[in-house]
């Protein structure tokens, strides 16, 4: 395999326009409004930033914040890292716009640092820098 095997995560949440405004927020981006895939489908999906003409990430991953009947949020699942230049700012706008910190700033050693946090639906979320 010749590239990271990851190419999409989703973050489930309750409230969508809650959950909107932090990650955008903390992120300082712009999610965009997907459609569902079959009218049917009682779903509710903002995508993180990606190209659309390839319909991969501009940042890495893609990704997509989810509301969904039967997916609920919390803790405890995957920890889903967000590169950054310094993870200390990012973290601390996750209380700024109602999350909480969970680790301040931590080093890894040669392979950075973290930090975690909390966004407004229970999710425990990660960020890293090198610096």
């Amino acid at each position: 395999m010749k590239s990271n095997p990851v190419v999409h995560f989703e973050i489930y949440v309750q409230d969508m326009n809650r959950a909107k405004a932090f990650y955008e927020g903390v992120l300082g981006i712009k999610l965009e409004k997907m459609p569902a895939p079959t009218p049917e489908m009682d779903l509710d999906m903002w995508f993180f930033p990606y190209d659309p003409e390839t319909g991969m990430s501009t940042y890495g991953a893609g990704g997509a914040l989810v509301k969904m009947d039967g997916f609920s949020p919390g803790s405890g699942g995957t920890l889903v890292y967000f590169g950054c230049d310094d993870c200390a700012v990012p973290a601390a706008r996750a209380a700024a716009h109602g999350g909480s910190l969970c680790k301040e700033k931590t080093s890894i050693g040669q392979h950075g640092f973290y930090a975690l946090a909390q966004d407004t639906e229970g999710n425990t979320i990660g960020f890293h820098s090198m610096a």
